[in-house]
C-alpha cells in the first residue's frame, strides 16, 4: 500500500481520477455497460469520459449515452471522484476500520457545511462493493462461528435479556429471544483469504451448507472446535476438533486460533472504531474487514478494490 503522499500524487484530480477508473473497470478497452459490446462505442469528444453505443440492443442511431461512473458505487454522485478516492483508500489502510464522523472530519471538516451522513453513506458503498470471491478455500482451513453485539451486562435493565424474554412471552420452536447480537461464521485459509457471512441460525444443515460452500472438496483438513454441528459438514471430507470445553486448544495442526484471531480484530473494530453495528449493516462491515484482510499482502490492494466498484 503506497502512502498517502504518494496517493495524493497519483490522483491530483478528478480527471486523474477517470482516467484510472477507465483503465481498471475496462483494461481491454470500453465497453458499454448496458449490452456490454465493445463494437460501435464512440467516444464524444465535447465531454470527455463520456460514450454512445449505437449497437442494436442499446438503441441503434440514436444509442445510449453512458459515462465512466455509469453503474457504478459513484453514479449520480455530487461529491468530487477524489474524495471517493481519498475515502475508499482511509478505509483499507485503517487496520480496525475508520468510522463515519472520522472520515467526515478528515475529508470534509467541520465548517464543510455537510453533516456525516455523506460520510456514511460513501463508506457504505464501498463496504458494497468489498463483497469479495474468495471461496472456495483450500489447504488447511479453520470453521468456527460467533456473536457480534454487546454484552448483556452493559445493556439498559428493560433490554436485558431476561426481561426481553419475560416480556416476550412463550417462543416459538427455532426461535431465540433476548441477546440482540447477529449469528456469524466464517472459514480462514491457514496464511490465505477468510470468508464470513452472517446466519441467521446456528443449527447443524446452516453450518454445513456454509462449509460446502466456502471450502474447497480438496481440502487438506478442516479444523473446528467441538461443536457437533461440524461432523455433517460433508462426507469423506478430513475433518479434525479441539475441545475447547476441556481446555484442548491446540493438537497438532488442528486449532482455530487464526479464525478466532479474525473474530477478534472484527469485534476490536466494532468496538473501537465504529461503536456500534446493527445486524442489518453486519454483512457490509464483515465485507470491510473480510476484504481487508484478504488484500493485506496484495501488491495494489486500491486497484482491486476501483475494479469492484462497477
Amino acid at each position: 500500500m503506497q502512502t498517502l503522499e504518494g496517493f495524493d500524487r497519483q490522483f491530483p484530480t478528478d480527471e486523474a481520477c477517470k482516467d484510472y477508473l477507465a483503465g481498471k473497470r475496462w483494461p481491454d478497452g470500453v465497453r458499454c455497460p448496458r449490452c456490454g459490446a465493445k463494437e460501435k462505442v464512440y467516444a464524444l469528444k465535447a465531454r470527455p469520459f463520456h460514450w454512445l453505443c449505437k449497437n442494436a440492443e442499446c438503441g441503434g442511431r440514436n444509442g445510449y449515452r453512458f459515462s465512466v461512473i455509469t453503474r457504478t458505487i459513484f453514479e449520480d454522485t455530487k461529491v468530487p471522484l477524489r474524495l471517493w478516492f481519498k475515502v475508499g483508500y482511509l478505509m483499507l489502510t485503517a487496520k480496525k476500520g475508520i468510522s463515519a464522523l472520522q472520515v467526515h472530519r478528515v475529508i470534509f471538516g467541520e465548517e464543510s457545511g455537510s453533516d456525516h451522513h455523506t460520510s456514511w453513506y460513501m463508506c457504505h458503498r464501498w463496504r458494497a462493493a468489498m463483497q469479495g470471491d474468495a471461496f472456495p478455500l483450500s489447504g488447511v482451513v479453520e470453521v468456527d462461528e460467533t456473536f457480534i453485539g454487546g454484552k448483556d451486562r452493559n445493556r439498559h435493565w428493560n433490554k436485558k435479556s431476561k426481561n426481553v424474554r419475560s416480556a416476550a412471552g412463550p417462543k416459538m420452536p427455532g426461535e431465540t429471544i433476548g441477546y440482540d447480537k447477529g449469528g456469524v461464521i466464517g472459514a480462514i485459509s491457514r496464511k490465505g483469504n477468510v470468508v464470513c457471512q452472517v446466519i441467521g441460525e446456528m443449527g447443524a444443515e446452516t453450518k454445513a451448507a456454509f462449509v460446502r460452500q466456502a471450502v474447497s472438496e480438496n481440502v487438506s483438513l478442516v479444523a473446528t472446535d467441538e461443536d457437533k454441528a461440524f461432523n455433517y459438514v460433508r462426507r469423506g471430507m478430513p475433518h479434525e476438533a479441539v475441545d475447547h470445553s476441556a481446555g484442548e486448544y491446540v493438537r497438532g495442526e488442528v486449532h482455530t486460533n487464526n479464525i478466532e484471531s479474525f473474530w477478534s480484530l472484527v469485534k476490536r473494530g466494532i468496538m473501537g472504531s465504529f461503536h456500534h453495528v446493527s445486524k442489518d449493516y453486519l454483512p457490509l462491515y464483515l465485507n470491510e474487514f473480510s476484504f481487508r484482510h484478504n488484500q493485506r499482502k496484495g501488491v495494489d490492494p486500491f486497484g482491486t478494490l476501483v475494479t469492484t466498484c462497477g
